[in-house]
């Protein structure tokens, strides 16, 4: 996924929202159990430190952990509330209530700019103008796919430069599929069809919109319980180059099942406790970048755009395993074996203080590890089993874990953290409105024809599926992949190209692989650019190339085995003792 790094005082990803705020002097203000704001500073760093970040495309929030406590020790509290008064009348920082928007708007208010003020004019003028030309019907009516693509790109270049303007992209979002759905209705024959194209549109999104808000909490929740140290405890080596593999490897195989950003997020924290700062260590976590978008490619949940495919219909899961699962590992395996010849893992083993044993897993955290991971595996099985939708498979699965948590934690007051209307209220729900904007904008370009009207253009300049889908990959390491994998999505149907079709099965592995070719091209890289201050330029110097060499060595591995396969087939179909399949 793409997203935009404009600004350096707030930084895009996608998954928890934090309960603290980072303030310039190294203190944070904290909000503790959802009542008092307390001050602590780095010297008691037995708590937890997190950051607020957003991502521009894909938007669950993300939480970057040094140090945990061990369960249940709260900070130590102040004795005056002097320190926090300077805190709070200090620019640039925000009491532990402020939203990002908040932070943002104290950031600007003290670094003044008024470029900023002249772009934001600029930009609401343009909107007014769109706007009041979408006020005279006959001319919407009889020009309604340019007035359309217009707003789109509006709003597009809103959702890109919202640092620059300080416009939240889910506000931006939800404004655009509104004012497209307006033109589609005054253009379309009579108001009744665009109605039913709504519903028929909204219907699609609210099963990915909600399959993504059971998904997220279900990952909250076993965060919470620390459950993920199940895996990352049994990283022991510090040996350079076999730490290379195997947290590369790990964390290939654990986005197949999380999304990832969360994988990421686990993965760099489990860095920055394992190896000190370092070239290295900056090393491995761009590692962990290409890993986590190459394991999110080959599986339904892996990421949300093969979610996207998978609950549309372009794509099964088991076809989507056996196919994608070879060009995942290969666009994996190329970049490491690649880097491992170069100079930043040639050095000496680190050691550092083993921080991972001072932490401990919440109550039953074992438990919820098992029963969330289980609920979120479980829930292809739901759909082949009972022909639901997999959104009804995840909503399952976060009532059986919801239940399980209010039990496990019943009478314990100090564990409300712990339950699922607490995980609720962490989960990045103005990123959930941002896919909801973004692919109800997409659906009004196809109720009005317009993406189809692009696809047979494609069809017609472009003939060869493989450049198509290569080219996507290509496009969507700067521009967000969900509206890229939407748009195609409106663009081809399952006429033109049936379930499991080799051009869906690519456009699946490129759009989830080649994020990894820029810093900015997905959720796991911007996590990593936020969490260990990763310059643009440093990762398109070290990194993008073996990124690129995997993406491609991909795309090969997998037209070699599709096309192994169909010779196989073909050779089996002509030996005359065989019956033909």
């Amino acid at each position: 996924m793409a997203s935009f790094f404009l600004n350096s005082h707030l930084c895009c990803t996608m998954r928890h929202p934090s309960p603290s705020v980072l303030c310039d002097n190294g203190r944070s203000a904290l909000l503790f159990e959802g009542r008092l704001p307390f001050e602590f500073s780095h010297s008691q760093s037995h708590w937890m430190e997190k950051r607020r970040m957003m991502k521009r495309g894909g938007f669950l929030l993300v939480q970057s952990m040094e140090e945990k406590p061990k369960f249940g020790s709260p900070p130590d509290l102040p004795s005056t509330s002097g320190d926090y008064q300077e805190l709070m009348q200090r620019p640039g920082t925000c009491d532990p209530l402020c939203s990002v928007d908040e932070m943002s708007s104290l950031e600007f208010e003290a670094n003044y700019q008024p470029k900023t003020d002249l772009l934001k004019a600029f930009a609401i003028l343009a909107a007014a103008g769109v706007g009041a030309v979408a006020l005279n019907h006959s001319w919407v009516a009889a020009n309604q796919d340019l007035a359309m693509a217009l707003v789109f790109a509006l709003g597009y270049a809103g959702i890109i430069f919202e640092e620059s303007l300080a416009f939240n992209k889910s506000g931006v979002g939800l404004l655009m599929a509104v004012c497209l759905w307006v033109i589609r209705s005054i253009g379309a024959p009579s108001t009744d069809i665009a109605v039913n194209e709504l519903t028929h549109a909204s219907a699609e999104v609210s099963e990915i919109v909600f399959f993504l808000l059971g998904a997220m909490t279900i990952v909250e929740i076993v965060d919470a319980h620390q459950g993920f140290k199940l895996v990352t405890d049994n990283i022991t080596t510090r040996k350079p180059r076999t730490l290379l593999w195997v947290v590369s490897f790990v964390t290939f195989f654990l986005s197949a099942i999380l999304d990832n950003l969360t994988t990421t997020i686990v993965m760099v924290s489990l860095l920055r406790k394992l190896l000190p700062p370092s070239e290295y260590r900056k090393f491995l976590g761009a590692v962990v970048v290409i890993a986590a978008n190459a394991g999110g490619a080959w599986t339904p949940i892996g990421d949300v755009t093969t979610t996207m495919l998978w609950i549309h219909g372009q794509i099964s899961t088991v076809q989507t395993i056996q196919n994608l699962f070879i060009p995942a590992v290969v666009s994996l395996a190329v970049p490491l074996a690649l880097m491992s010849l170069t100079s930043e893992v040639d050095g000496k083993g680190q050691e550092s203080p083993d921080v991972l044993a001072s932490e401990q897993m919440a109550p039953r955290g074992q438990l919820v590890f098992g029963v969330g991971i289980g609920a979120l595996l479980f829930v292809p099985i739901f759909k082949a089993i009972t022909g639901l939708p997999p959104y009804m498979g995840i909503l399952l699965g976060l009532g059986v874990l919801w239940i399980l948590t209010d039990a496990i934690h019943y009478g314990e007051s100090e564990r409300q953290t712990l339950k699922v209307p607490q995980a609720l209220s962490r989960i990045d729900t103005q990123g959930v409105l941002f896919f909801l904007g973004i692919l109800l904008s997409v659906s009004s370009l196809e109720a009005a024809g317009i993406l189809r009207e692009l696809a047979n253009y494609l069809d017609a300049h472009i003939p060869n599926v493989v450049l198509i889908t290569s080219a996507i990959g290509v496009v969507s390491a700067v521009i967000d992949n969900v509206p890229l994998v939407a748009a195609t999505m409106g663009m081809y149907h399952l006429s033109s190209f049936p379930m499991d079709a080799e051009f869906w099965q690519l456009i699946a592995y490129c759009a989830g692989t080649g994020g990894s070719m820029l810093i900015i091209g997905s959720a796991a890289g911007v996590a990593f650019m936020g969490m260990e201050k990763v310059d643009f330029f440093w990762y398109l110097r070290k990194v993008s190339g073996f990124a690129f060499a995997g993406y491609t060595a991909g795309i090969v591995a997998y037209l070699v085995a599709h096309n192994f396969h169909d010779s196989i087939q073909t050779t089996l179909a002509q030996v005359p003792f065989l019956p033909s399949s």
